[in-house]
């Protein structure tokens, strides 16, 4: 085949710093990127047309096109550092299978993906037998946050953070003039990081559109909601999600002329990570109400021809009959807000629990405050807030949970007034706020001295003779009623 003439070629030109392999749209915006801050980057894609289309669209830059995977390895300089960015999975596997016979001991492969965490620790180990480095490197922020400063969480050994920390701090977001990438940790801790930042993702995006759907039965059209959540951006609630919220409400169909949000299908796609999450929570034994409903939200959302089936069958309030009951809008925005920022602030301290406790499990020594402003900029739940979650996990006195640090216990305990009377307000009117009632149960029985967990306790030792510790007793002792009374002849 016969190359563009914009084409570089790699044999022709000094060797590149940086390669990448996989040109979807994350792929090229993070090449842009990376070619931006005075690297030269060397791509590799299967399909060879995408790869050429992609250089003749970015004439003069420094980008070194190639054919094959042999041609792009030879086109790096040593150490080679070349980041995989290919559907999770297989095809990870595969592209490190062939690039594993073309590389030189101490090259290093990242995975800049969505993989699974136990993937990045499998593969780190793989690498390790052929004197390879890897990095499972976490990247957040869409589209645009690849090409003008994503988030970076990168895992593996601290050597090799160091060999790519120069690339990473240098294209990753800037607040205040910090990079937001830090190394996490060794193995598998970047991408484990990364999934738990989707999952509190996850828990963001329902409560919002829990609020929204309060909003809306309600009786408020786009133009106001546009306005409550711009005015929402402008404080305490600043970040990204609510920002793009704001704008969703303003788009119109060109076609149609009506709103985009009215003509969207109410079902929800999701890749992998809230489950993951979900699934990890429970392996390790973390409460994550808030995240997990919103993960079931989505998977509801899925099954909407049952949903229209039920809906002509099962009864309840009518949504077209809100009631307000005496509050006026004005009031109503003021107690969805709360209910938003309370159980926004429970998602984070679910995540950051569950991220303490597997990374204390597994030896990563994962530093919560750091993680938090890696955070602040660049990635998709990029918030004020998360200054304030920075400075709880810094010295010695960080707390437990996040809900216990004075700054969020003061919110919480202001906001939860307006948070109970929400989620009352969205029973009586048949609305399903998951995500704000988990969150709020939780707050609850974290809350509580005392659960009624003595009678589940109770129920088990009488069909399963499991034992149970008593008030009057030592810690640590285990007793068994021998008497419950025998219920089958």
């Amino acid at each position: 085949m016969n190359n563009p003439a914009s084409l570089n070629i790699a044999k022709n030109m000094e060797k590149s710093d940086f390669g990448l392999i996989g040109l979807a749209v994350m792929g090229q915006n993070l090449v842009l990127n990376v070619e931006s801050r005075g690297f030269q980057v060397s791509v590799y894609n299967r399909t060879t047309a995408t790869m050429t289309d992609f250089i003749d669209q970015n004439p003069g830059k420094k980008l070194v096109g190639c054919e094959s995977l042999e041609e792009f390895v030879d086109s790096l300089a040593s150490p080679r550092k070349i980041q995989i960015m290919v559907k999770a999975g297989g095809p990870v596997d595969a592209v490190i299978e062939s690039l594993i016979p073309l590389l030189d001991k101490e090259d290093i492969i990242i995975d800049g993906g969505n993989s699974l965490y136990t993937d990045s620790e499998r593969r780190d180990k793989w690498c390790a037998e052929h004197g390879l480095r890897f990095i499972g490197a976490g990247v957040s922020g869409g589209e645009e946050g690849a090409l003008k400063g994503p988030s970076i969480m990168p895992g593996g050994p601290q050597s090799t953070w160091q060999v790519m920390q120069p690339i990473f701090e240098s294209i990753s977001a800037k607040v205040d003039g910090e990079p937001c990438v830090v190394h996490i940790g060794e193995g598998g801790a970047g991408h484990f990081v990364k999934m738990v930042h989707n999952g509190i993702e996850y828990g963001d995006m329902q409560l919002i559109c829990e609020a929204y759907n309060i909003f809306k039965a309600a009786g408020f059209s786009n133009d106001e909601l546009a306005d409550i959540f711009a005015d929402w951006n402008a404080g305490d609630l600043e970040s990204f999600l609510i920002e793009i919220t704001a704008n969703i409400f303003k788009q119109t169909d060109p076609e149609t002329g009506q709103h985009i949000v009215d003509l969207i299908v109410d079902k929800a796609g999701q890749k992998g990570t809230g489950r993951w999450t979900m699934m990890e929570a429970v392996d390790h034994a973390v409460p994550l109400s808030c995240i997990g409903a919103s993960v079931e939200a989505r998977i509801l959302s899925a099954i909407r021809d049952q949903r229209l089936a039920a809906s002509k069958i099962l009864t309840g309030p009518c949504n077209d009959d809100f009631n307000m009951g005496s509050l006026d809008k004005k009031e109503l925005i003021t107690k969805v807000r709360d209910a938003l920022y309370a159980s926004k602030i429970v998602s984070y301290a679910q995540g950051l629990d569950l991220i303490s406790k597997v990374g204390a499990e597994k030896g990563w020594d994962l530093n919560l405050g750091e993680i938090a402003k890696i955070w602040r900029g660049g990635c998709i739940i990029r918030a004020r807030f998360l200054n304030r979650i920075t400075e709880a996990y810094q010295g010695s006195d960080a707390p437990t949970n996040l809900m216990l640090a004075p700054f969020f216990t003061e919110i919480l305990t202001n906001a939860q007034q307006n948070w109970r009377e929400v989620v009352s307000l969205a029973a009586l009117n048949g609305i399903p706020v998951p995500s704000f009632g988990g969150s709020l149960s939780y707050y609850d029985s974290y809350r509580s001295e005392r659960l009624p967990a003595n009678l589940l306790q109770a129920q088990r030792d009488f069909f399963g003779a499991h034992t149970y510790e008593r008030l009057d007793k030592a810690e640590g002792e285990f007793f068994h009623t021998e008497d419950w009374p025998e219920l089958i002849d």
